[in-house]
């Protein structure tokens, strides 16, 4: 049973193994929302995200019954690790299926931790299926990363570390994905402050739990898409739904901009790497989708901090090009001696910084004796954006911007 004694239990089964992250006061978002935030720092978490509460408690849970038969979990991230940490931890053997489309870099941090991985499948589904079955053929538990129980409540514990730092925390905003974490995080909650508000915020690209919250019963979709990996859950759980639906007060979702934009504040202001699961929170409340009452106290869970740093440098990228900070132009030249440097010239004199730059006098839709000028720069803004065009433009140069 999911109730307060039971997370009680979980807190003292993870005490020593995982780490109290740190719940720390935000100033400069504080400002911008006009409720004094703090962040549950879970990305800084042994194995990088919150997984590894619930793994370890269901874990701890079969070791002190007498089971150390083995493990069987399905996961292409999070949980996959927290599994293998745990199993290594009580020296039992864990295996993790892990669809074949995983990138070696997750693969090979779940053999770090000393599991046996198994490939299996284009997605989640086929390996959760597959990891299923090798579980029951070999007699090993199947560890599921959102609707077990004991997994739930050790999530859960992350609420006790947050009202013991800070006691009078009016709302909650936690990432939902499965749902095991707004389950455990939300019985918790409500048990020791009933007047708390549990804000759950989702992905747009995966929104069955959202959508199922608003039709008070289950609906699944037929797909996922979106940079936050960590909560794209194609299927509801009528289990996690039961408790979503009796303690979370509003249910908000955040597109793929949104998160991507809360990365790279989290990035630069905050000093802190965030996964776009463990982001949504804080996009949520960056955009206008949170309504409380002027200087709330609320507390937001930053799951996880496993991002691909091929999804990073996208991000980055993408983010410095919406703000204004770099613009990249394709510039028509005649191809003459002195072109370039009058070019080049007139972006001296504006202050524009050359970060990259190709010649290119080869495509076939340039007219003969043209030339295309590929360039991307460094800006200060969108004033200084402006200028940039304006001058070009008196300087009779033809162009155009890319995005």
């Amino acid at each position: 049973m999911l109730d307060l004694a039971s997370i009680r239990q979980a807190y003292e089964r993870v005490q020593g193994v995982v780490h109290r992250t740190p719940f720390s006061y935000a100033p400069i978002l504080s400002q911008i929302s006009g409720y004094e935030v703090y962040l549950k720092k879970e990305n800084l978490q042994r194995t990088g995200a919150f997984k590894l509460r619930g793994a370890f408690n269901r874990i701890a849970s079969l070791v002190e019954k007498g089971d150390r038969g083995g493990v069987v979990a399905a996961s292409a991230g999070n949980h996959a690790q927290g599994v293998a940490f745990a199993a290594k931890h009580f020296g039992i053997e864990a295996t993790i299926v892990m669809p074949e489309s995983t990138p070696l870099t997750k693969v090979q941090g779940v053999k770090e931790f000393g599991a046996n991985v198994i490939l299996h499948g284009s997605n989640y589904d086929e390996a959760y299926a597959y990891a299923v079955t090798f579980g029951k053929e070999n007699n090993f538990t199947f560890v599921h990363p959102f609707t077990d129980e004991e997994v739930m409540a050790g999530q859960g514990t992350i609420t006790l570390e947050m009202l013991e730092d800070v006691e009078d925390l009016d709302a909650m905003i936690v990432p939902v994905g499965g749902g095991g974490l707004i389950s455990g995080m939300s019985v918790a909650a409500k048990a020791l402050k009933p007047d708390m508000k549990i804000i759950a915020v989702s992905a747009e690209g995966a929104p069955a739990m959202k959508n199922s919250y608003d039709a008070k019963r289950p609906l699944d979709t037929l797909s996922v898409r979106t940079i936050a990996d960590g909560i794209a859950v194609r299927d509801t759980s009528p289990i996690t739904l039961e408790y979503i639906l009796k303690n979370v007060d509003s249910f908000e979702s955040v597109c793929d901009d949104e998160i991507a934009s809360a990365i790279l504040f989290l990035l630069e202001k905050q000093k802190v790497l965030v996964e776009g699961a463990g982001s949504v929170g804080v996009a949520a409340l960056m955009h206008g989708k949170i309504d409380l009452s002027k200087g709330a106290k609320v507390g937001i869970v930053l799951s996880g901090g496993n991002i691909d740093v091929t999804m990073l440098s996208l991000i980055i990228e993408k983010g410095l090009m919406k703000s204004a900070r770099k613009m990249k132009l394709m510039v028509t030249l005649v191809d003459k001696p002195g072109a370039l440097q009058s070019f080049t010239q007139i972006l001296t004199e504006v202050g524009a910084n050359i970060v990259q730059i190709g010649y290119d006098r080869t495509s076939i839709d340039l007219e003969f004796g043209d030339a295309h000028v590929s360039v991307a720069l460094e800006t200060k803004g969108e004033e200084h954006q402006a200028l940039i065009r304006k001058k070009l433009e008196e300087g009779g140069f033809a162009f155009r911007e890319e995005h």
